[in-house]
């Protein structure tokens, strides 16, 4: 038999997700697969091989993945720890279990922090350690947040306890690695997963014991304030989502194929085939939105961040439209939607081409000749407006609150929304309209770059 391998990262830029193939001989075992299982299929057939095993670090929160279904096509065993409780058909995959592969063996370590059912998995090749998959546990240059399992999953744990498991791990499993053993994570810098997390696809355990914050000499207490300290916001889905990993997803595209899709709406008669009191996510560019929109509209802009945006804005169990700029578009915001097991909540998808609705034109110069005139709305995260605001006047409201805080914003004066630079903006003005007909509602879209730019010279200067 040979002893040749071959390790396969994947990634899903828009989710900052890692997923891998490790084929040994004529079997694949995947690792953290994404919601579409095509890229490991693929794979297999490339090679002339079938997928005999599919692991599950944990159950993932910022994506559905595609375990269950990878198990129904192929026959494959799944993997995952015992603390999961998974209701999928699985074997336990913990602390002294291993998986024989031609000249390679795979090997379960439990590395609770992120979630306290993480493991990680040793690769090892004729008897010697050569790479690790630390699924949410270690990333490059940071380590899984604590904080996602107080109110999800079978086992549920308080953040400090998990930070302080995180601690644990690190110190006492993944740094008792050989510095030569390759770190693959399953997440990259974007990912809401961590708050630091490098560029770099992988490094190596010595590497990181130089270099990533996690590692470093500290107390356990001193770790924990460290790791609780500035994490991201927690988007809606997430709990949702670690739900649907452990029971397993639906199949991908039978799933996207029962999305009913109603054609374009090109006027008033076309408009009737939209239920007036679901929300519908208008994903067109804003100044397609602000020009004509349907009533009840989010305009929730196609981009890099649309998934997060989408799960952190629309509640898992509620309905939507999905409306796009042309039938291409339509179909793959369908896909990414559901990546993130959303694609059930989509009440019907269409190409918008009319509106009855209009928007407020932001009026720069207006503005900058009485900006008390206006009550200005940052809609940023915590850690960027604890960075530096950019009017010191402006109230503050996260954009993944605003739905549930709308009636916090006064209505006295009309409401300039502004973010970094005009993504999220774009959704937050068209929440304030949707909630309130009679409120004046300027997005100030990327305009807010100039002003972002005075307020560091100022802060510079000063």
């Amino acid at each position: 038999m040979s002893n040749q391998y071959l390790v396969k990262q994947f990634e899903d830029k828009p989710l900052a997700h890692y997923s891998y193939a490790i084929l040994s001989g004529n079997e694949v075992v995947v690792v953290d697969p994404q919601r579409d299982p095509k890229v490991y299929f693929d794979f297999a057939q490339r090679h002339n091989a079938k997928i005999t095993g599919v692991i599950e670090t944990h159950p993932h929160a910022d994506f559905s993945s595609s375990h269950l279904e990878i198990h129904n096509k192929t026959g494959a065993k799944i993997y995952v720890s015992k603390l999961v409780h998974a209701d999928y058909p699985h074997i336990t995959f913990d602390y002294g279990d291993e998986i024989q592969m031609g000249a390679i063996k795979l090997r379960a370590l439990n590395t609770p922090g992120h979630s306290p059912d993480s493991i990680s998995i040793v690769l090892s090749h004729e008897g010697k350690d050569e790479y690790v998959f630390t699924g949410d546990t270690l990333f490059i240059g940071d380590c899984g947040r604590p904080d996602l399992r107080e109110k999800a999953g079978a086992m549920q744990a308080k953040r400090e306890e998990l930070a302080g498991q995180m601690y644990d791990s690190l110190r006492d499993i993944l740094m008792k690695l050989e510095d030569h053993v390759v770190v693959y994570p399953a997440h990259g810098s974007g990912s809401l997963c961590g708050k630091a997390l490098s560029s770099d696809d992988s490094s190596t355990i010595g590497k990181e014991k130089k270099t990533n914050w996690s590692m470093q000499p500290m107390s356990k207490d001193e770790f924990i304030e460290e790791i609780l300290k500035d994490q991201p916001f927690i988007p809606t889905y997430f709990g949702y989502n670690v739900d649907v990993n452990k029971a397993g997803a639906r199949e991908y595209l039978d799933s996207i194929l029962q999305v009913p899709l109603l054609g374009s709406i090109k006027n008033e008669t076309d408009a009737t085939k939209v239920e007036k009191d679901v929300l519908i996510v208008d994903t067109r560019p804003a100044s397609d939105f602000k020009e004509a929109h349907l009533p009840n509209s989010i305009n929730i802009m196609t981009g890099n961040s649309f998934e997060t945006w989408l799960g952190s804005i629309v509640n898992p169990d509620e309905p939507f439209y999905l409306a796009a700029s042309d039938q291409d578009t339509l179909e793959m915001l369908m896909r990414r939607a559901a990546k993130i097991a959303y694609e059930g909540n989509i009440k019907g998808g269409f190409v918008l081409e009319y509106g009855t609705e209009k928007s407020n034109e932001f009026d720069t110069i207006a503005f900058d000749q009485s900006q008390a005139a206006y009550t200005i709305l940052d809609i940023r995260n915590e850690s960027e407006v604890a960075a530096g605001k950019f009017f010191d006047q402006a109230m503050h409201i996260p954009l993944n609150e605003l739905r549930a805080r709308v009636d916090e914003v006064p209505t006295n004066k009309p409401v300039v929304v502004h973010c970094a630079g005009g993504y999220r903006s774009a959704a937050g003005s068209s929440i304030l309209e949707m909630n309130n007909k009679n409120l004046k509602v300027y997005d100030m879209s990327e305009a807010v770059k100039v002003y972002a730019s005075r307020a560091a010279e100022l802060t510079t200067s000063i």
